[in-house]
């Protein structure tokens, strides 16, 4: 699993026609105040037990201000899953996402890493998954960290 971290003063993800119902916009997560914005990829392979150790690592990674961890000042989490972390462009000018997991294989375990936060105590808000998202973000430092399990 990877995942791309920033340290953030507010963060939120927006769907395009979110209810389905033709109406427009919706917000579907947001988090407010210091913080960390996830984006979180899934490859072949990874397991139920990666994605307890990525949520650990989310829940204690010292970067937020006077290095202090979410779970030292219960900062919350805005998590988006994010196929596109393992696109790998190194040949022509098109990327592959061969690495990338299929979305039965990826959506269960950013579930879990979600399901992990939220068991260690974490305030957690999520995208949707395989919808068309607009994140929005105020990057704090700017403050950017990519974490491998």
């Amino acid at each position: 699993m990877r995942a791309v971290i920033q340290r953030v003063d507010g963060a939120s993800v927006t769907v395009a026609d979110g209810a389905g119902d033709g109406n427009g916009p919706e917000v579907v997560g947001e988090i407010v105040g210091e913080g960390l914005c996830v984006l979180v990829g899934v490859t072949h392979g990874d397991t139920a037990e990666k994605a307890a150790q990525l949520a650990r690592k989310l829940w204690s990674v010292r970067i937020l201000e006077g290095e202090k961890s979410c779970s030292d000042v219960n900062a919350p989490l805005l998590v988006i899953s994010q196929f596109t972390l393992y696109g790998d462009a190194r040949k022509g000018r098109r990327p592959t996402w061969n690495a990338a997991a299929p979305g039965e294989i990826a959506e269960p375990l950013v579930d879990e890493v979600v399901a992990q936060l939220r068991a260690l105590g974490a305030q957690v808000e999520t995208g949707r998954f395989g919808a068309d998202m607009r994140v929005s973000l105020t990057n704090h430092g700017p403050f950017t960290v990519l974490i491998e399990v």
